[in-house]
């Protein structure tokens, strides 16, 4: 499998319903992964790329709900929730929890299909996401700790001097770090390192 190729991961208690799923991802090219429990998905190691995962909510073991509160620290694998025992509790438990979709079976083949490309675009997204801050982290590690400084105060808006006098240091020597992290951070304007700056967290 590619490190772009999306998968699509199916656990359900069913086997029906997995060899069902898994066939009309078939028939729309996209590569399914079956799972019979919790458990042996939880297990299982998933490569770096997009995914999405449809998800029973009543099974033995860890349910749904259990199984998707266990991958909240994860690195944000959207979850669509296909059950035949969804009910409006379990639905807004679910959703509050940052489930792409809550489905009833039977699901409409396209509804179902629908979710997942949705859902799979938001895995691409979140996935570009972590490889800009992924890059952005190298290049800062890069910087000194003056220069860390500088670049703080630069995103803040102020000019050479300010920074200098904030700094305790001449406005020439803010110049030259100022140069240096420009040429770390990789940023041709001080809008790129501006956008650098606003991907990282608060």
């Amino acid at each position: 499998m590619s490190a772009t190729q999306p998968v699509v991961y199916i656990v359900d208690d069913e086997a029906s319903v997995r060899r069902s799923v898994s066939r009309l991802l078939g028939s729309v090219g996209l590569t399914a992964k079956a799972f019979a429990s919790g458990d042996e998905f939880l297990r299982y190691r998933r490569p770096d790329t997009p995914a999405c995962l449809v998800l029973d909510v009543r099974m033995p073991g860890p349910s749904g709900l259990d199984v998707q509160q266990r991958l909240s620290a994860d690195t944000g694998l959207p979850v669509i929730f296909l059950t035949g025992h969804g009910d409006i509790p379990m639905c807004v438990r679910a959703m509050k929890a940052g489930a792409a979709e809550f489905l009833t079976k039977p699901c409409n083949d396209q509804t179902l299909l629908d979710a997942i490309y949705l859902a799979l675009e938001r895995s691409r997204t979140a996935r570009v996401k972590r490889e800009e801050m992924r890059e952005i982290n190298k290049r800062l590690a890069l910087l000194t700790p003056r220069e860390r400084q500088v670049f703080d105060l630069v995103v803040q808006g102020l000019l050479n001097k300010q920074i200098g006098s904030r700094l305790g240091t001449s406005e020439k020597t803010v110049k030259v770090h100022r140069g240096r992290v420009m040429r770390k951070m990789g940023a041709w304007t001080i809008v790129d390192l501006v956008k650098m700056a606003e991907r990282l967290p608060a």
